[in-house]
């Protein structure tokens, strides 16, 4: 990335907020890079922007040394934090999966960083070490698309949204990738001005800002390339139902077809039946659990409406080419 132009005069920004602010991102292995650069670049930039130091960053893992990365590359961290300091919010960053987000140190971290006041967040999938930690007990919060299904298998009580980030005075908590640059804009505009959080957008060629409750994915007709009104009401449907899955009558009543229709429409555009679309969309659903989640293969089952588990396997099997424990 090319230096930003040297900083201009303003006088907006040299009033509001003196003193740096102090941000902390606990990392845990395997993070998302893409995530963790995207969260910490545009508050290096704004320093670099004002031409003062605004923010103040701290790298922190499990134990002092360096935290690897998804892609392999290393941060070097300082041990978990013991108290608040000067931290004035702290971010946890997750990437993986969630059976190695088991981490009592991290989560006990969090717990004491809340309780003194640090305004503690979560990137791709740090939200779920926050909720963990009991940190999102009744709070929306949001996580990477990817994690939502094992989310809402381990904490069923979780107000789970889909949206891009949640910011509230206390919490925040972001779905990962590029979405943290919205995030960062939001948080910088609140302590330096729309105008100046525009400049640290504009120097990352980040011309769209996206707003918070912004969809994480592409559209569903984008996501299965079809754009017939019946089809899309259907699939978005079966997307929505893989727990309690609707038969094929409900289904037409609900997109206004006939259900001879409805079939026809299915194997015209997406070269499957009605049937074999749903099973897809469910299996798809378990492989996600099986590989994110410590649910038994039973459990993952009904999650995902099949009868039994051997019925699951059995459909898991055609349909992946291996069973499901060979899965996991």
């Amino acid at each position: 990335m090319s230096q930003p132009h040297a900083p201009t005069s303003n006088k907006a920004s040299s009033a509001l907020g003196d003193r740096p602010q102090e941000i902390g991102y606990i990392l845990v292995p395997g993070f998302a890079l893409l995530s963790f650069a995207s969260a910490c670049e545009p508050f290096r930039a704004a320093n670099q922007l004002a031409g003062r130091v605004l923010y103040r960053l701290r790298y922190f893992g499990e134990a002092e040394g360096r935290v690897v990365s998804s892609s392999g590359a290393e941060i070097p961290a300082e041990e978990l934090p013991c108290g608040r300091g000067s931290l004035h919010t702290v971010f946890v960053c997750a990437g993986g999966e969630p059976n190695a987000w088991n981490r009592p140190a991290i989560h006990a971290a969090l717990r004491r960083l809340a309780r003194l006041g640090v305004r503690i967040g979560g990137i791709s999938g740090g939200p779920y070490l926050m909720a963990a930690a009991g940190l999102l007990v009744d709070r929306a919060f949001t996580i990477h698309w990817e994690h939502a299904g094992a989310t809402i298998e381990a904490f069923p009580q979780a107000r789970l949204t889909r949206a891009r980030y949640v910011a509230d005075p206390d919490r925040l908590t972001c779905g990962g990738g590029v979405a943290p640059l919205d995030m960062a804009h939001t948080l910088i505009a609140e302590r330096m001005g729309t105008a100046f959080a525009r400049r640290v957008s504009d120097w990352f060629l980040h011309t769209a800002v996206s707003a918070a409750d912004d969809p994480q994915r592409a559209s569903t007709a984008e996501r299965y390339g079809v754009h017939h009104p019946a089809l899309l009401i259907v699939l978005e449907t079966m997307e929505k139902t893989v727990e309690a899955p609707l038969g094929r009558q409900a289904m037409a009543r609900l997109a206004a077809v006939s259900e001879r229709h409805l079939d026809r429409l299915f194997l015209d555009k997406q070269g499957l039946s009605f049937s074999a679309q749903y099973r897809a969309i469910r299996l798809a659903h378990g492989r996600r659990l099986l590989r994110q989640s410590p649910l038994r293969i039973g459990e993952i089952a009904t999650a995902c409406g099949f009868s039994s588990a051997a019925h699951f396997s059995r459909s898991y099997r055609s349909h992946f080419g291996c069973s499901p424990s060979a899965e996991r």
